[in-house]
């Protein structure tokens, strides 16, 4: 199996090798997104694109923001309304976010865009621009190059591909290599590899964990602001 070819919706399902555990739900927000609220990095109306399984909408919510998730998955969003049923959640098309036009402050994309195609990111940045007010944020997490060989990963970013694409339409503020916290040691996110490729991965190498135990991957945080 190859990773760019994972359907999201029969992973939701629990339909693929890989299970049900995933490598990004948390069963809780993301510590990165968490951080970035402690900052107040969130105002106005919020759109969580990529919402997942919506614990980082839950989280939002929770700090009295206004939160829209939205995952092309409806088995995603199926699964987000049950474990956070006071949370707005749809089935949208990311490249496309029809009926959303003009209406958000802040954008979290907290692990979208390395899913994508170039000619999808291409699409989506467009959809996110016309679907924010001006003067919009966009915070952005993707994987870096710096990903180590024989990670399920289904595109590494390279920091000129984050600059063309979203520096189109919006003024990139920061733009630094952090980490993501995944849910799974080492030990579970080799045997979940082995699983889905159907061979022992290349290489897992070089990467950090946190004080659980859980993987900590490269990843691009990015703030920009839209023109």
């Amino acid at each position: 199996m190859d990773v760019q070819d994972v359907d999201f919706e029969e992973l939701y399902q629990g339909a693929t090798p890989m299970g049900r555990k995933m490598p990004w739900d948390l069963g809780a927000p993301q510590p990165a997104v968490v951080a970035l609220a402690d900052a107040g990095e969130f105002t106005g109306e919020i759109l969580d694109i990529g919402c997942g399984l919506g614990d980082n909408s839950a989280f939002l919510a929770s700090q009295g923001l206004r939160v829209t998730g939205v995952d092309g998955a409806p088995s995603a969003i199926e699964q987000a309304r049950t474990r956070a049923p006071d949370v707005t959640f749809a089935v949208a098309d990311a490249t496309k976010l029809e009926g959303y036009e003009g209406r958000f402050d802040t954008v979290l994309d907290s692990a979208l865009y390395h899913c994508l195609s170039e000619d999808q990111r291409h699409a989506y940045l467009a959809a996110l621009t016309r679907a924010t007010r001006p003067g919009a944020t966009l915070h952005l997490f993707c994987f870096s190059e710096e990903v180590p060989e024989g990670f399920p990963a289904p595109y590494l970013i390279s920091e000129a591909n984050l600059r063309e694409t979203v520096g189109r339409d919006w003024t990139i503020e920061r733009l630094e290599p952090t980490v993501y916290t995944t849910s799974m040691t080492a030990e579970e996110l080799r045997q979940s590899v082995q699983v889905v490729l159907g061979k022992a991965p290349a290489s897992l190498t070089g990467l950090d964990t946190d004080g659980d135990g859980r993987v900590l991957v490269p990843v691009w945080q990015l703030k920009a602001t839209r023109r």
